[in-house]
């Protein structure tokens, strides 16, 4: 477990993708990047942004992009701080995040919401592997 979004959260967050079979399974078709920008709030004090690169049930590369967002990926999925833990303790939902704009998201919607148990596990994975602070 680590605290989110540090740097070993971003490791072991990679880590649990590439090891868990029923990611693999879920994710195998699956070709697209994200970066996750979390704004600010609470205890975080500056924004942080994470890219993960998704392909076939694997994370190719992750890491927190340093100077700020200067890089592209196929999804961008933008929220404050607190509203990521509400997710990553389970107490909002990820597609009613996305719905009611708790988190924004900037990317091919169709091919999103046709791969919603993809989102869903990959959620899973990083509910997982979370240690929420007090």
């Amino acid at each position: 477990m680590a605290e989110f979004p540090s740097p070993e959260w971003v490791q072991i967050f990679k880590d649990k993708l590439n090891a868990d079979a029923q990611y693999a399974e879920i994710a195998r078709n699956w070709e697209g990047d994200v970066i996750l920008t979390i704004e600010p709030g609470e205890s975080l004090e500056k924004q942080i942004d994470v890219y993960l690169d998704l392909w076939h049930g694997k994370c190719r590369e992750a890491y927190i992009v340093e100077n700020g967002l200067g890089q592209e990926a196929a999804f961008m999925l933008k929220g404050g701080y607190g509203n990521y833990l509400l997710v990553l303790n389970g107490d909002l939902h990820p597609m009613q995040a996305l719905l009611t704009r708790k988190l924004s998201v900037r990317g091919n919607m169709g091919l999103l919401m046709r791969n919603v148990p993809t989102v869903l596990d990959f959620v899973r994975c990083a509910q997982e592997i979370t240690e929420i602070p007090d």
